[in-house]
């Protein structure tokens, strides 16, 4: 049995049914995983609904059987409570890349790690979507969508590009003429932003001086010779070639004078995906630009509106869309100097962060990934907690070098949540839970020592 195999099987399934219920997360992955399935299914002539949860845990469970759908079909999640969707007898087929638990002989559960494939780096959410809808009928133009999924999900940090089972996707939809890809500076906004714009807001690596300060944007870019046309600041795609190289080089240099990691300099340029059939100089022409503008909508309670630019639905959604982006990246800028004057607890096995209502739970992990561009110990995973309806949500974030020593954040978060009363789960790198008010102190002890033993362990 393998990845497209079991992938055949479930298409099979979901195409003996004439409704379906999908279920899926609130990120950029989620929503593109739900985009993918619903256009199967409606080119399949199956009748569906859609709706996004935070995390699946036994309440929804509950509202879902409830309902007594004809067929669940979950996306970017479900992995993680197998046997509670055993026990409530769903008719259901799962759609995942996060480390499973529970129930593994699950007849309809595509997931990668069942075939030796890392949900971390090789296939996200949509990516298995895409498999399912590729077996449901002619649907290669959803690559472009399982794209823009993995890159919302980091995928393609690691290695400085798309790689395993995303890269299959990726040559599909180049080969349709559907997506392209070339080594380009990684920046957030080269599609959109005047370039002095790319420089004030980057995050990933944090540039000391510049990052927050659009006077000090502009100033590097004058010294590298860089001048702005009339009166208005070209975009990144509005330079020429040699230009773009000058900045590129400028800023390498920058970063490793100010003491910037070198391994964090060098993932200034990587490589980037466009989307052919989206027009140019928008946010979904760009992969990282499409990702964190439906982010921006599934995260402030708006996951209809990314999911209607999704389905192709731009009119009005889309200008909705990009005016939560802008929101988006105010709130995360205002995360990261909440967590840069507040600081973080450091224990002997990981370090933390309370926002507590000051960062948005459905943002506070995205905060934790882009802290790691500037605490001082690279050596300890980060936490991070931020108050959520009737309880707390934790996010963690941690690195390869840690995971290669042992680190498993998915089975650390997940034991530690349960051990308070949550629930929890994700990837080695990167974990999540919801767990009881009033235990964040408990947890974060039993979280430390569960760390603890996976690292000596690792070693």
């Amino acid at each position: 049995m393998t990845l497209q195999s079991r992938a055949k099987e479930c298409a099979s399934y979901i195409k003996k049914h004439s409704s379906a219920l999908v279920v899926s997360h609130i990120d950029a992955d989620g929503l593109t995983s739900a985009a993918i399935m619903g256009k199967a299914l409606e080119r399949a002539g199956i009748e569906y609904e859609i709706r996004f949860v935070k995390q699946l845990e036994q309440k929804v469970l509950t509202e879902v059987a409830d309902r007594n759908p004809e067929l669940v079909i979950f996306t970017d999640l479900g992995s993680g409570m197998l046997d509670s969707i055993s026990s409530l007898k769903l008719n259901a087929v799962i759609s995942d890349h996060h480390q499973p638990q529970g129930a593994y002989g699950y007849e309809y559960h595509l997931n990668p790690h069942l075939f030796a494939i890392n949900g971390a780096t090789e296939i996200s959410g949509s990516g298995t979507t895409y498999f399912m809808a590729s077996e449901m009928g002619d649907n290669v133009d959803l690559a472009c969508l399982a794209i823009v999924g993995a890159v919302g999900d980091l995928q393609h940090v690691k290695h400085g590009q798309l790689i395993g089972a995303n890269r299959s996707i990726l040559d599909e939809g180049v080969k349709s003429g559907v997506l392209h890809y070339e080594n380009d500076l990684m920046l957030f906004g080269k599609q959109t932003r005047p370039v002095f714009k790319l420089l004030q807001y980057s995050s990933d690596p944090y540039l000391p001086g510049i990052t927050g300060s659009e006077d000090a944007s502009i100033e590097f870019l004058k010294r590298v010779g860089i001048r702005q046309h009339g009166e208005k600041w070209r975009r990144w795609i509005d330079l020429e070639p040699g230009e773009k190289q000058q900045i590129v080089s400028a800023l390498i240099q920058f970063c490793l004078t100010c003491g910037v990691p070198g391994y964090r300099a060098q993932r200034l340029v990587g490589e980037v995906y466009t989307l052919l059939c989206e027009r140019e100089g928008t946010e979904t022409r760009d992969a990282s630009e499409y990702s964190t503008l439906l982010n921006a909508t599934a995260r402030y309670d708006h996951a209809d509106i990314g999911l209607a630019v999704c389905m192709g639905d731009r009119a009005g959604y889309f200008e909705e869309a990009c005016a939560l982006l802008n929101e988006h990246r105010r709130n995360l800028v205002e995360g990261l100097n909440l967590v840069k004057e507040q600081g973080l607890t450091q224990m002997e096995h990981l370090q933390y962060f309370d926002a507590g209502d000051k960062i948005r739970e459905t943002i506070v992990g995205i905060v934790a990934g882009m802290c790691t561009s500037f605490v001082n110990n690279r050596d300890l995973p980060i936490i991070a907690f931020a108050d959520s309806d009737g309880g707390v949500k934790v996010s963690s974030r941690g690195n390869y070098d840690l995971t290669r020593k042992g680190l498993n954040l998915g089975e650390a978060i997940s034991q530690a949540a349960r051990a308070v009363g949550g629930t929890g789960g994700g990837h080695d790198i990167a974990a999540g839970a919801f767990i009881p008010s009033g235990s964040k102190d408990e947890f974060i002890r039993v979280l430390d020592h569960i760390v603890g033993s996976q690292i000596k362990t690792g070693i």
